[in-house]
C-alpha cells in the first residue's frame, strides 16, 4: 500500500533524487529551491499562509514498507497573478487565398498572451522509474489532487489547468525553444526554464509581441506545437476521461498543450463522497476509491490511500490497513473519490 500525504522537510533527500529524474519548474533539481517548495507547501497545508490563493501544495507518494518517497504531485491554488502572470501562446488558424493563383493556405498563428487572474494549476507529477507500473502510482498522484480540491473546494479557482510536456529532444531540449525563444533571449531552454521559476519579465520584454506565423518554422518544429510527449500520453487520457480538454493554448517555451476544465464539472470532484468511519470492516461488495483525511494539527495535515470501501449511508467501512495508514478511528470523517 502507498500513502499519499503532504510533504515534510525530512523528505528532501528523496525529493532531490526524484528531481534528478525530471527537472521541472514545479520539482527543480535544486536543493535550495526544493526546500523552499516544501516550506511553502508545509505552510499551505497548515493554513499559515492566510490567503488560500497564495498556497501551493506538494503531495508525496510513500511506500509504506520501505518508507521511500516514490513520486510527487502539486496543486498551485492560482497560476497567474498581477505580480507573476501566467504566460502562454494562444494557438489559432488563419486562412489565406489568392484568386490570381487560385491557391488556399491555412496557417497556424501563435499569439503571446497573459493571464493575471489565473486558474488553479495541477502540476509536479513525477514518478520514480522503479515504481512505474506497480499499483498505478501515477494515477494515485493524479487523483489525490482532485480529492484534496473536492475536500476544500472554496480554496480553489473555478477553472483548473494542467500543462503537459510535448515531445522533447533526447537531450531534453525543446524544438520550439530552439526555433523561437533561444533566438530572442540568447538563453538555452534549461536556462530560461530555471529563470522563469522566479522571474518572467524577460519573456514580456524580449519575446515578439506580434503574431508569429508558425509556417516559418521547420516542419519538425510545427509538428510538436500542442502535441503531448510519449511519457505524458497516459496523463492526457486521464485528464480527458475526467472532463479536461485542450484549449488551443501552449507553453511559450516548449509548445506543450494546456488542458483545462471547470472545477465543479470534473467527474472526480463532482463524485466526491464524505462519511464517518464505521466500526466494522468491509464485507461483500466493495468500491475501489482514493480515501483521504485532513487534520488541523499534527506532523501530517493530510493523508490518503487507495483501498476498497463499503458505504452504509453516512458511514464508510474501511479495511484495518487503510485505517492504520490514515491514522483514523471509528467516527472520524473521511472523504473519497472513485478510483476508476
Amino acid at each position: 500500500m502507498y500513502l499519499l500525504r503532504d510533504a515534510h522537510p525530512s523528505d528532501l533527500p528523496d525529493l532531490k533524487r526524484l528531481a534528478e529524474v525530471l527537472d521541472t519548474v514545479n520539482l527543480p533539481n535544486d536543493e535550495e529551491a526544493l526546500a523552499q517548495i516544501v516550506d511553502v507547501s508545509r505552510r499551505s497545508f497548515s493554513e499559515e499562509i492566510e490567503d488560500p490563493l497564495e498556497r501551493e501544495y506538494l503531495f508525496v507518494l510513500e511506500d509504506l514498507e520501505t518508507k521511500r518517497i516514490l513520486g510527487t504531485s502539486m496543486i498551485i491554488a492560482q497560476h497567474g497573478t498581477r505580480e507573476a502572470p501566467h504566460v502562454y501562446f494562444e494557438v489559432s488558424k488563419r486562412q489565406t487565398y489568392s484568386s490570381t493563383l487560385d491557391r488556399h493556405f491555412e496557417h497556424t498563428i501563435l499569439s503571446l498572451a497573459y493571464d493575471y487572474d489565473g486558474p488553479t494549476e495541477l502540476g509536479g507529477l513525477v514518478v520514480a522509474p522503479q515504481a512505474r507500473g506497480h499499483g498505478k502510482p501515477g494515477k494515485q498522484l493524479s487523483y489525490v489532487r482532485f480529492l484534496f480540491i473536492g475536500m476544500h473546494r472554496p480554496w480553489f479557482r473555478d477553472r483548473l489547468i494542467a500543462e503537459l510536456l510535448p515531445p522533447l529532444l533526447p537531450d531534453g531540449r525543446s524544438l520550439l525553444w530552439e526555433a523561437l525563444g533561444k533566438k530572442f533571449t540568447g538563453l538555452t531552454y534549461m536556462e530560461a526554464d530555471k529563470l522563469s521559476r522566479k522571474n518572467k519579465e524577460f519573456i514580456k520584454e524580449l519575446f515578439p509581441q506580434t503574431d508569429i506565423w508558425a509556417t516559418l518554422f521547420p516542419p519538425e518544429v510545427q509538428a510538436v506545437i500542442g502535441q503531448v510527449g510519449p511519457n505524458t500520453q497516459g496523463v492526457r487520457k486521464m485528464l480527458e476521461r475526467v472532463g479536461f480538454q485542450y484549449v488551443e493554448r501552449i507553453d511559450p517555451f516548449d509548445g506543450g498543450p494546456h488542458f483545462e476544465a471547470d472545477t465543479d464539472e470534473v467527474e472526480l470532484i463532482a463524485g466526491l463522497r464524505r462519511g464517518l468511519v464505521a466500526e466494522a470492516e468491509p464485507e461483500g461488495e466493495t468500491e475501489e476509491v482514493l480515501v483521504g483525511v485532513s487534520r488541523d494539527q499534527g506532523p501530517s495535515r493530510f493523508a490518503a490511500v487507495r483501498t476498497d470501501v463499503q458505504w452504509e449511508g453516512e458511514r464508510v467501512r474501511l479495511p484495518a490497513a487503510a485505517r492504520a495508514a490514515l491514522g483514523v478511528v471509528a467516527g472520524d470523517e473521511v472523504a473519497a473519490v472513485p478510483f476508476v
